[in-house]
């Protein structure tokens, strides 16, 4: 019987495989092209595969497309190729030549989950996912840490954009969420004649290290006195009971196995998972969430423990959590910045008050801060820019520091969705701003209607491509 229902699961399988196979094929001219040297008609594997570098990890079949999860050498150093090479890791979630192409990073490791970003969906496009170099498995071996820059990682995105130009030959548009809005912008910077139009989401811009006064506005005004007393209570609660919830966290380490040396003791660790709380209450949740907070004069140490857990994230600050993050805090560090709060509400409870990004980057990896990194990409984006569009939430504390459009820059915008968090999007605007930046999307890649009034999405929603948030990481990062 057991080999029978084998024998008839792997049948429907294959049956599955199959279809879906066929039905991406019949995807239009999806699979089929022109190679442009030789005037032969080629499969867009071999195209793709063609291209000197090129390599094929696996090809999953999605209905309607063609899924490709590839790896390309690239040079450890742009500028001084004999430091070698390393494998970076992208997707191709392929529709059509004859149809736009989407250029999307996260700015951190690259899902090899078919997916759409939202402007692959508005124009009906092809969509090119890079992963950053420095995450695993992108990194060079050895690792120098040094050749981790946003000038590097805009030359990676500006040779897989020119390997791949040949054969999608329409227009390209760059789009990525929070790091991943950061990277598309830091692309246009130093490429602007690569990409048709940008659309950065959620994209902090620290200009001034320093300076972080627009995050105490914001935590001093964001919702009502009502949540944000609620929150500030819970958080102040859990420096107040340290020495029984630092208990359950050492408990929950010893048996997890979980350890504290990068940031140096599990004290450091707890104070830096609480100072994280309310930021992370506003950055994945809604005001409509604060009546789930426990009320914090009598909450038991365990609903303490569990809501911040719930938010924040215990496990944030392990050696074992920071290891996958650590070309992120480097680059935080070294060139992008990491904001800090002043914490009135929690006077003479904070021992190290918020920790630089150092802190969260092992001792070995040397690295020293560039100030005029961020200054340079602010000034040329507000005098410069072309064809960019940047959204934010309301409610986002990432948002407090944007991204600036000034005079000299041409066709681009800033928009908020009232309310929205770190999961901001073009849906989630205003009627009018939807309306617009939809028409600006579709008219940088190529597809606009005749009558901007009336532009839409061009595919419906799916809940199986499409994601309306980012995925939760339980700690302090963009």
């Amino acid at each position: 019987m057991r080999k029978a229902l084998t024998w008839l699961l792997s049948l429907v399988v294959l049956i599955g495989i199959m279809s879906a196979a066929g039905t991406a094929t019949a995807a239009g001219t999806a699979d089929r092209g022109t190679t442009p040297d030789s005037g032969t008609t080629t499969d867009i594997k071999d195209r793709i595969l063609a291209i000197p570098g090129m390599s094929l990890v696996e090809e999953k079949p999605y209905p309607g497309y063609r899924y490709f999860v590839l790896t390309y050498t690239q040079p450890v150093d742009h500028r001084d190729r004999s430091k070698g090479t390393f494998q970076q890791r992208l997707t191709l979630l392929h529709k059509d030549t004859t149809r736009p192409t989407v250029f999307h990073t996260s700015g951190y490791a690259v899902s090899t989950r078919p997916s759409r970003a939202e402007p692959t969906r508005i124009v009906d496009g092809n969509q090119v996912s890079m992963e950053y170099r420095f995450f695993t498995p992108s990194r060079p071996q050895p690792a120098d840490w040094s050749t981790l820059d946003i000038w590097q990682a805009a030359s990676d995105q500006h040779r897989i954009f020119t390997a791949l130009k040949r054969i999608y030959d329409r227009k390209w548009l760059s789009t990525g969420a929070s790091k991943g809005g950061m990277t598309a912008t830091y692309y246009e910077r130093f490429y602007p004649r690569d990409m048709d139009g940008v659309v950065a989401y959620v994209a902090p811009n620290d200009v001034v290290e320093k300076e972080d006064s627009a995050y105490d506005r914001f935590f001093a005004t964001v919702s009502t006195k009502e949540c944000r007393d609620r929150l500030n209570a819970l958080q102040r609660e859990a420096l107040v009971r340290r020495a029984p919830l630092q208990e359950k966290l050492r408990t929950w380490a010893a048996a997890e196995g979980a350890t504290f040396t990068t940031v140096g003791t599990l004290d450091k660790a707890y104070e830096a998972v609480v100072l994280d709380f309310v930021w992370a209450f506003w950055q994945y949740s809604t005001e409509a969430d604060c009546a789930s907070i426990p009320v914090a004069a009598t909450a038991t140490d365990q609903a303490v423990y569990d809501t911040i857990d719930a938010h924040s994230g215990w496990a944030a600050y392990t050696d074992q959590s920071l290891e996958a993050y650590t070309p992120y805090y480097y680059q935080a560090a070294t060139e992008l910045g990491s904001p800090s709060l002043r914490l009135p509400h929690l006077k003479g409870l904070t021992r190290y008050g918020y920790q630089p990004a150092r802190n969260f980057v092992p001792r070995d990896i040397p690295m020293r801060f560039k100030p005029w990194v961020m200054r340079d990409v602010d000034t040329w984006v507000r005098h410069h820019g072309r064809g960019m569009l940047f959204v934010y939430g309301g409610n986002d504390p990432w948002g407090a520091e944007k991204f600036r459009i000034d005079k000299g820059a041409r066709d681009a915008y800033v928009m908020t969705a009232p309310g929205a968090n770190h999961g901001a999007n073009v849906e989630g605007l205003t009627e009018a701003d939807r309306t617009k930046a939809t028409a600006r999307i579709l008219a940088w890649a190529g597809v606009a209607p005749a009558d901007p009034s009336r532009a839409a999405p061009l595919k419906t929603f799916d809940p199986r491509l499409d994601e309306r948030e980012p995925a939760k990481e339980m700690t302090l990062r963009p």
